[in-house]
């Protein structure tokens, strides 16, 4: 039987090849991938977001858990890909600028794919007026922006702001997530229209905006 708890175990701590090991156990199992995602690898991400918040541990421990956890999503990955019937919309996305990490950022790419969306990646340490740009140039229904590092804050800030006064036809929606952020900080502060503690939820914020119901 498959070890999901050991699975959950081995991405917060870190340990890739036992996580690698296991996930490939529980898809040669027959445990549905996107199951997998959903309740395994993302809740054990969120963990370690947790600890990172509450200093716990420290950037790179969290690094090393991410990185374990991006290794299982390559085992996942190809199971998860399929040509999607309708497309739901187009999300531009990017990690701020200020900050370099991308884990969170590729995982919501790899969901929202999966899940019908058009995805424009932005990459990371994005400045403001590039998700303007793009937002524009893509008639994009979503902007989702990504923050791991409190030293990002400000930049998020700045990128909704840019956005609201940038021009962007169609009333462009924008969901922020990220270990750093909060609910507060988001939609309160920086006037977003939602955050999203994970990727799964950002997916779900996503579809909730746009009024998808599939």
């Amino acid at each position: 039987m498959a070890d999901l708890e050991g699975l959950k175990q081995a991405v917060i701590v870190g340990k890739r090849l036992d996580a690698v090991e296991l996930t490939k156990q529980a898809v040669g199992e027959g445990v549905d991938p996107q199951e997998l995602v959903n309740s395994i690898l993302i809740p054990a991400l969120n963990v370690v977001g947790d600890r990172f918040e509450k200093k716990e541990i420290f950037v790179p421990e969290m690094m090393i858990a991410a990185k374990t956890m991006q290794a299982c999503m390559d085992v996942v990955k190809p199971l998860l890909r399929k040509e999607a019937k309708i497309v739901h919309g187009t999300v531009v996305l990017g990690t701020v600028y200020g900050d370099l990490h991308d884990i969170g950022k590729n995982l919501a790419k790899l969901l929202l794919e999966s899940s019908g969306f058009k995805v424009i990646d932005l990459g990371v340490g994005v400045r403001p007026k590039t998700f303007v740009d793009a937002a524009g140039a893509q008639k994009a229904d979503v902007v989702g922006l990504s923050s791991l590092l409190t030293t990002g804050d400000p930049h998020v800030l700045e990128t909704v702001k840019a956005i609201r006064e940038g021009g962007v036809s169609g009333g462009v929606k924008i969901v922020c997530g990220g270990a750093a952020l909060t609910r507060r900080f988001v939609e309160e502060t920086c006037g977003a229209d939602a955050f999203a503690k994970d990727a799964a939820e950002g997916v779900r914020k996503i579809k909730e905006l746009l009024g998808i119901t599939q």
